[in-house]
C-alpha cells in the first residue's frame, strides 16, 4: 500500500507540474501527433478534478491512505459490493473527517467501471487488488482509464502465475506459464501481457512504470494510451519461451517484427523457432510456454523522480527503507533482457558447489557482457550473454572445482561438462561486478516477517469475528477425523483377541464383532456345550 501511495504521488506531482493540454484529453491533434502520444504523455497536466476509483475497497482503509497522504485528489470512489464491507467504509470515512472526499459505493467492480467507459466520466486513477486473479475486472478496468491515466493492478494467484498450473493460467491470463528459477518475473510479464491484451481489442496500449514481485503477490502500475496505430506494434512486444527440461536453458520466440522505415513502420511475422529439437547444451526436450510481455517492465525515469520523492518524504513511509533498496535494484536491472538464471541453480544443473555471486559476475563482465540482478531473485543473473557462453563459465568452474559425484550417463550434467569451453573465463574479482545498492547496504530483499508468512484465507463477510473463530476451531483437524471415521467400516482384530482396550475410542468397528458374537450364541442357545468365542464381554 505504501508502494502504491507512493507511485501516485509521483505520478500526480509530475502531471501537475508539466504544461501542456489537459491529461487525459487530446484536443486537435493530428493522426501523426497521436501516434506519438506516449512520448508527450509527461507534458500533460491535470486541469480540474482528479478522480480515483478503488473497485474492490474492502473497509476503504487505502482510500482513506490515498486522500489523506495524496495531495490534490478531488475525489475517490471506494466501492465494494459487500454490504458490510460499505458500512464499515462509512465509518472509515467519518472517523477520518473523509466525506468530501471519499465516496462510499455498493456496486459490482465490472459494472461500476463499464459504467464510467464514456470519456467525460472515466477515472484518472483505477486500483484493482483482487483476492487472486483479476482477470475477470480488466475488461472493464482498460476502458474506464482515461487517456494517459494510470491502472495498478495486483494478483495474488502466485502459484497459477509460477507454473504449478499452467492450463489454469491459460484459461484465466490467456498464457501458459512455466516452472522455472525466473517464475516470478514471468508472472510479472504474464499479467502484463494480459491487460496489453485487453487495452488493444479497444485500440489502447499500456506503458509499465513499475512492475513489482513482492512477498507473495505481484503488482503492477500501468499507463493506458490509446492509439490504434500503436497497438499494431504490441505483437513485436510479445514472445514464446522455450525452457529446456534438461538443463532449464531458455529462449524467447518475439511474435512479430517491427522495423521502422522512413515513411513509417513496417510489421512482420516473426520468424523461428530459435532452438533446435533438442537442447544444444544438455540434449534434451524443450517446454514451451507464454506468449508473455517481452518489453520494459518499467519507466525509469519515473522510477529516479519516485526514488527523489520518497527520499524528500522518508518520515511519511514507515517502509521507506525497503522501497528505497528495491527501487534501487529495479534501477539496476538490465532493460531488454527478459527473464534471468539463478547461480545457484547453475551449479545444481551440473552438482558443482556454487562460486560467489561476484565471481561469477565477473567472469560475465570479464567476457565482455552486461550482467544485473534482478529484484525478485537474490541469486538472479540477468544479462545479454548467451545461454552458451554461462555454461561455458560453468565448465571452466567445474574445472578448477571439480564434480565430487558420478555422473550418470545422458543426464544434463554429463553432456554439458563433456564439452570443451569455447572461449577464455577469467574469475578475477572486478569492483563493478559489486552492484552500488549492495555497496551501500540497502535494504535490498526483505526476509519473512514471521513464521509461515504468506496469504490468509479469503475473509468472510457474512460471519462475524467470533463465528469464524468458532467455525476454525470446529472445523480444525476435519481431514483426520474424516479418515477415522472411514476406517469404522473395518472390524477391530484386537477385540477377536479380546485385547483391545480402546473401547468405544477405538477407530475400528466394535459392532460387527459383536454381531458376529450374538448370532453365534443365538445358535448355542440349545447347545450344552459353553460358548467359546472370545470378545471382551463374556455371553
Amino acid at each position: 500500500m505504501t508502494m502504491s501511495v507512493a507511485v501516485i504521488k509521483t505520478y500526480v506531482k509530475a502531471c501537475s507540474q508539466s504544461t501542456g493540454t489537459k491529461c487525459g484529453i487530446v484536443e486537435n491533434q493530428s493522426e501523426q501527433e497521436l501516434d506519438s502520444v506516449h512520448t508527450a504523455a509527461n507534458k500533460k497536466v491535470f486541469q480540474g478534478e482528479i478522480r480515483v476509483l478503488e473497485a474492490l475497497a474492502a473497509s476503504g482503509l487505502r482510500s482513506v491512505r490515498y486522500a489523506m497522504e495524496v495531495p490534490n485528489l478531488t475525489q475517490i470512489i471506494a466501492n465494494d459490493v459487500s454490504h458490510q464491507a460499505v458500512e464499515s467504509m462509512k465509518r472509515n470515512i467519518k472517523h477520518n473527517k473523509l466525506e468530501g472526499i471519499i465516496i462510499p459505493s455498493k456496486e459490482e467492480a465490472a459494472l461500476l467501471m463499464y459504467q464510467h467507459r464514456s470519456f467525460s466520466r472515466r477515472f484518472h486513477v483505477v486500483d484493482l487488488d483482487p483476492y487472486g486473479s483479476p482477470c475477470q475486472f480488466l475488461d472493464a478496468a482498460v476502458q474506464a482509464v482515461h487517456d494517459g491515466g494510470l491502472l495498478l493492478v495486483t494478483c495474488t494467484d502466485m502459484a497459477v502465475l509460477c507454473g504449478n498450473s499452467s492450463e489454469t493460467c491459460r484459461a484465466k491470463y490467456g498464457a501458459v506459464s512455466l516452472k522455472m528459477k525466473s517464475s516470478h518475473e514471468m508472472a510479472l510479464r504474464i499479467v502484463l501481457q494480459t491487460i496489453e491484451s485487453h487495452a488493444n481489442r479497444y485500440g489502447r496500449y499500456i506503458v509499465p512504470l513499475l512492475s513489482l514481485s513482492a512477498d507473495f503477490y505481484v503488482r503492477v502500475f500501468v499507463k493506458i494510451h490509446t492509439s490504434p496505430t500503436i497497438v499494431k506494434q504490441s505483437t513485436s512486444k510479445l514472445a514464446m519461451v522455450f525452457l529446456c527440461s534438461g538443463c532449464e536453458t531458455y529462449n524467447l520466440q518475439y511474435l512479430g517484427k517491427c522495423i521502422e522505415k522512413e515513411k513509417g513502420f513496417k510489421f512482420s511475422p516473426g520468424d523461428g523457432p530459435p532452438v533446435e529439437r533438442l537442447c544444444l547444451q544438455c540434449q534434451h526436450k524443450h517446454q514451451i510456454g507464454g506468449p508473455i510481455w517481452a518489453a520494459n517492465l518499467h519507466d525509469k525515469h519515473f522510477l529516479s523522480s519516485m526514488l527523489q520523492q520518497i527520499g524528500n518524504e522518508e518520515h511519511s513511509y514507515g517502509t521507506a527503507k525497503r522501497m528505497i533498496g528495491i527501487l534501487n535494484v529495479i534501477l539496476e536491472e538490465l532493460e531488454d533482457c527478459p527473464l534471468y538464471y539463478s547461480l545457484d541453480r547453475l551449479c545444481a544443473v551440473v552438482h558443482c558447489i556454487t562460486p560467489s555471486l561476484l565471481q561469477f559476475r565477473s567472469a560475465i563482465l570479464n567476457a565482455g557482457y552486461k550482467v544485473s540482478l534482478s529484484h525478485t531473485n537474490r541469486t538472479s543473473i540477468k544479462t545479454d550473454a548467451p545461454a552458451s557462453i554461462l555454461w561455458d563459465i560453468i565448465r571452466e568452474w567445474t574445472k578448477q572445482h571439480p564434480v565430487k559425484r558420478k555422473l550418470e550417463e545422458g543426464s544434463p550434467a554429463k553432456v554439458i561438462l563433456s564439452k570443451e569451453p569455447s572461449i577464455k573465463v577469467s574469475f578475477k574479482v572486478r569492483h563493478d561486478a559489486n552492484p552500488i545498492s549492495r555497496q551501500q547496504s540497502l535494504l535490498r530483499f526483505q526476509v519473512n516477517p514471521e513464521p509461515h508468512w504468506g496469504p490468509k484465507a479469503r475473509a468472510k463477510a457474512s460471519l462475524c469475528l467470533n463465528e469464524q473463530i468458532e467455525k476454525q476451531w470446529r472445523k480444525q483437524g476435519k481431514k483426520i477425523k474424516m479418515k477415522d471415521d472411514h476406517l469404522k467400516e473395518y472390524p477391530c482384530k484386537k477385540i477377536k483377541m479380546g485385547e483391545c482396550t480402546f473401547g468405544d475410542q477405538c477407530k475400528y468397528s466394535h459392532e460387527l464383532e459383536e454381531k458376529e458374537h450374538q448370532t453365534k450364541c443365538e445358535i448355542k442357545e440349545n447347545d450344552s456345550s459353553p460358548c467359546t468365542t472370545s470378545v471382551k464381554e463374556p455371553c
